[in-house]
């Protein structure tokens, strides 16, 4: 549990811009062009203790592809709210979620892919089940980024899929 007590070690919040006070935040008027980068974080498979990732890592990783509009860490019930905590206070949007924390993702990326509201999408995985999400995202002509915890944690196809993939351990592209 060393990566968690990393995370309650402090940080600044950054504010989820287009969330704060809303679930779903506006879309993108018509007409215009959307901008920015929308971070999915797959808690249960990104924070386990063998890849040791910490939460401002893969908010960089992310944001080194643009500005973030959203960061979102989405996480099952019985997670412990010291990681909760931890999390929105490096300004992660925490939604938790009773039933499968992969639907309700990929839901998200979806719904973000179809209102227009990020000009990229990162999904922060070893999951190869976001591989249609981003599939769809690209269809859409927005960027996708696959973000994987670890050399061990990678997955090739969530990586194919995307764009762009990084891997946390050894920063490759």
């Amino acid at each position: 549990m060393e990566w968690l007590g990393r995370l309650l070690g402090g940080g600044e919040r950054a504010d989820d811009e287009t969330d704060e006070d809303d679930s779903r935040g506006p879309p993108h008027p018509p007409g215009s062009v959307p901008q920015g980068v929308a971070l999915f974080v797959d808690g249960p498979n990104v924070l386990r203790e063998e890849f040791d990732v910490d939460l401002d890592d893969v908010r960089e990783a992310a944001a080194d592809a643009g500005p973030l509009v959203a960061t979102r860490l989405y996480l099952d019930e019985h997670a412990p709210a010291g990681l909760i905590q931890a999390a929105e206070a490096r300004g992660y949007r925490v939604v938790t979620t009773s039933g499968d924390v992969d639907v309700r993702l990929a839901v998200d990326v979806a719904r973000f892919v179809a209102e227009g509201r990020a000009a990229t999408v990162a999904v922060a995985s070893r999951d190869t089940d976001f591989k249609p999400a981003l599939e769809v995202a690209n269809e859409y002509g927005l960027a996708t980024l696959a973000i994987a915890p670890g050399e061990h944690g990678r997955s090739d196809a969530l990586r194919n899929a995307a764009d762009r993939g990084l891997t946390l351990a050894d920063g490759e592209t």
